[in-house]
């Protein structure tokens, strides 16, 4: 029996969109070692069979002193544990964790699931991130990148392991987001949804312009809701939004598909992403998806087949999107959400993407 160490920066992201994988590894007779700074969803976990490691670690602060404090916590834990394998998601799992099984010699897989904000930095702070990359993946056994564009990227910058590859995502499971018929309001009332965290890069600001307009044009005919929390002020804005009844705030939800189900369209306005997994999940459902055209949304969607793309940080491209799609015949957004869930069961099944990382961790051990 083999040990695998995965080092990760949330419990949700993991049982939620990997979770498939860590079963995988069980059912094949591994030790699965999880690393984690938090107990969402510690129990569900250890039930499966995981030993869980507590691991203190700010996600997104820049605190020098605490990422030291992470680096010699990596460095005690692969000292103790000496695992086989180890599996590392985002950016602090990859840079630090990569770096210590690097000074081990243990193999590690990375996992870039997006860049976020820190490769729009310039000058100092971007050569220092791009440096930290190249010291956490210079020994990686395999990189996995979610889009050609971040693989590209990397490739460019010089940030490279001693392989890379490229999966859709995490992928979707099929079975958990299955298909529901489109829902066919009787008041005739169109109604699109943003599912995710309500801040600037998510492209927020954009879609509160648009679902202003549309509610001056349509009326009552369009509802525009939004499903998430706040990372940022957002507070006054949504509370405006909602008194001038052209937005409806949902509060966080765990279990979104029953939203997802309701609506007859799904909004992401975003800057940058890894590969969308609401935009994955939607289509599983069979809903069209109206997504920026970047890396990370675009590769999900067929213009026009099965959603509309509309360019990023652009107010009056969404608006014309939304326009269009709340213009279509109901036959032709069914038809959408049809096209949707065969493009997810074509290119973006779950346990495909499984399959890679299996069979990477296998050739390693």
């Amino acid at each position: 029996m083999s040990k695998i160490l995965i080092l990760a920066n949330n419990s949700s992201g993991l049982y939620i969109f990997r979770n498939e994988l860590v079963e995988r590894l069980l059912k094949e007779g591994h030790e699965v070692l999880i690393s984690i700074p938090d107990n969402e969803h510690r129990k569900e976990l250890e039930n499966e069979g995981c030993r869980i490691i507590e691991t203190q670690m700010e996600r997104r602060g820049t605190n020098p002193l605490k990422d030291i404090k992470l680096i010699k916590f990596y460095s005690r834990l692969l000292s103790e544990e000496k695992p086989d394998v180890v599996l590392t998601y985002t950016i602090k799992p990859n840079v630090y964790g990569g770096y210590v099984c690097r000074k081990k010699k243990i193999p590690y897989i990375s996992t870039v699931t997006g860049l976020g904000s820190s490769f729009e930095w310039t000058g100092l702070k971007k050569k220092m991130i791009v440096t930290m990359y190249k010291l956490g993946l210079k020994g990686c056994s395999c990189v996995f990148f979610q889009n050609a564009e971040n693989k590209k990227l990397f490739a460019d910058l010089n940030i490279k392991g001693k392989d890379a590859a490229l999966v859709n995502g995490s992928g979707v499971n099929l079975e958990k987001h299955h298909f529901e018929e489109y829902p066919g309001h009787k008041d005739d009332i169109i109604r699109f949804l943003y599912i995710g965290r309500i801040m600037h890069e998510k492209g927020i600001d954009e879609y509160l312009y648009a679902a202003r307009e549309l509610r001056k044009e349509y009326g009552d005919k369009v509802s525009v809701s939004v499903i998430g929390y706040s990372d940022e002020d957002y507070e006054d804005k949504l509370k405006k939004a909602q008194e001038g009844k052209y937005l409806k705030v949902i509060p966080f939800q765990k279990n979104i598909h029953p939203y997802i189900k309701e609506a007859d369209a799904i909004v992401l306005p975003s800057y940058h992403e890894g590969m969308s997994n609401v935009l994955m999940e939607s289509a599983a459902t069979g809903r069209p998806t109206l997504a920026s055209n970047i890396s990370g949304c675009k590769e999900t969607i067929d213009d026009n087949v099965s959603g509309l793309l509309f360019n990023p940080k652009d107010e009056k491209s969404l608006l014309d999107a939304m326009k269009t799609f709340y213009n279509l015949s109901m036959e032709e957004r069914r038809n959408m959400g049809k096209c949707g869930r065969e493009k997810m069961e074509r290119e973006f099944d779950r346990n495909k993407i499984v399959d890679a990382y299996v069979s990477k961790i296998n050739g390693l051990i």
